[in-house]
């Protein structure tokens, strides 16, 4: 393991215990239920310290670098995505976005309500044909006055309906693309605002996904957090929620892996503990490389960024192994658990489920692989084009 100092240690040992003590008794009901986090459990996290450990301290929040955050969302992940999730949006989340981007007067206003636990913040991109090609979004924004007023659709918003905020991408005009797109602020109870009924998902259970539609709602120009043609801010971004994901992957396989190191050799066949047998062995020894291997190309991007932004490249392949890594694993915990590993009692099932989950967020596979291959050959290729060929 990546070596961590006293002061992450003892982080590390905190947040463990609250994901134990609090959390990880939930786990099965949240993920029967589709229960969202309680908004008082938010504000635990907010009062222990463990929320916005990456916002600067002058806006509330712990001014750690992004390492600490990773460290305290995997020991929450471990117990529930659902625990997690808080800390996820507000240190590796749209908080950031604003944090990064944002100006001073909107940090001062947006950041302390985050960092107290009193607001999260959503992060609305994809529409019904703008998924992996976010650039061709069609929600619009169109400034009157000092009013921006917003139409369009929005897909796949996890947290929709739940969260108080809402950092939208949007197409500003007239240009088509990167060259139009930007982000604002939206209130949940924004007049012209509605969700959709909420999505049954194979995973993701407990944490909301909804359609979003905008119906000229007009929000203040105070609430634009980056202006058309910053698309490029807005990817950059991306690499620090692609660290949070990565993590989120990162704690599937090392439950996994712990629980299944516990079953081998708990498990009687044949007279002897099934540890004994070579093929479990086997499939438990790949379970422990690619753990570890997930663990330290996280561990890299997030020390290489220190309390800035990861290294695109860094973070697309951390997560692209990781999301692999997750749901590789956690299919070998379910074929050494046997059939109890198709019980939802021994919740391996379920983390197989959030395994393919995180796969599909923050940018799929396929466009992770066209990522790191553009920034390790230095060179942009255009999806597009090659489509028209």
């Amino acid at each position: 393991m990546w070596d961590l100092t006293e002061e992450q240690r003892d982080l590390k040992a905190l947040a463990a215990q609250v994901a134990a003590e609090q959390y990880a008794p939930r786990a099965r009901e949240w993920d029967a239920g589709r229960e969202h986090l309680p908004d008082t459990e938010r504000k635990r996290l907010a009062d222990l310290g463990l929320l916005a450990l990456t916002l600067p301290e002058e806006y509330g929040g712990g001014g750690r670098p992004l390492m600490d955050a990773l460290i305290v969302l995997e020991e929450l992940a471990k117990a529930s995505p659902v625990a997690a999730w808080p800390v996820f949006e507000a240190s590796t989340g749209p908080a950031r976005v604003i944090e990064q981007f944002g100006t001073e007067e909107q940090r001062k206003r947006i950041l302390p309500e985050v960092a107290s636990g009193r607001t999260t913040i959503a992060v609305s991109i994809s529409e019904p044909d703008a998924g992996s090609a976010a650039t061709d979004a069609t929600t619009t924004a169109r400034i009157d006055g000092h009013e921006v007023v917003l139409n369009g659709t929005k897909r796949w918003c996890s947290g929709a309906g739940f969260s108080e905020k809402y950092l939208v991408y949007v197409n500003f005009g007239p240009e088509k693309g990167a060259g139009g797109m930007g982000a604002v602020l939206v209130d949940r109870d924004a007049p012209g605002l509605t969700f959709g009924p909420q999505e049954n998902l194979m995973g993701f259970r407990g944490i909301g996904s909804a359609d979003m539609f905008l119906t000229d709602v007009r929000i203040p120009v105070e609430d634009v957090i980056v202006l058309k043609g910053g698309f490029r801010k807005l990817f950059t971004a991306f690499s620090i929620e692609r660290l949070g994901n990565a993590t989120m992957s990162l704690a599937i396989g090392q439950t996994a892996l712990d629980r299944t190191a516990r079953y081998v050799q708990e498990r009687r066949q044949f007279g002897r503990d099934i540890a004994e047998f070579q093929l479990v062995q086997a499939g438990l020894a790949d379970m422990v490389v690619q753990v570890e291997a997930a663990r330290l190309l996280i561990a890299r991007a997030a020390a290489n960024a220190g309390t800035g932004v990861p290294a695109t490249l860094e973070a697309s392949t951390a997560k692209l192994f990781a999301n692999q890594m997750a749901k590789q694993v956690s299919d070998l915990a379910i074929q050494l658990h046997g059939g109890y590993g198709y019980s939802e009692e021994y919740e391996v099932e379920r983390m197989h489920r959030d395994a393919h989950g995180w796969a599909l967020a923050g940018g799929t596979p396929a466009m992770q692989r066209i990522r790191i291959a553009s920034e390790y050959l230095g060179r942009r290729f255009s999806q597009r084009e090659q489509a028209a060929r």
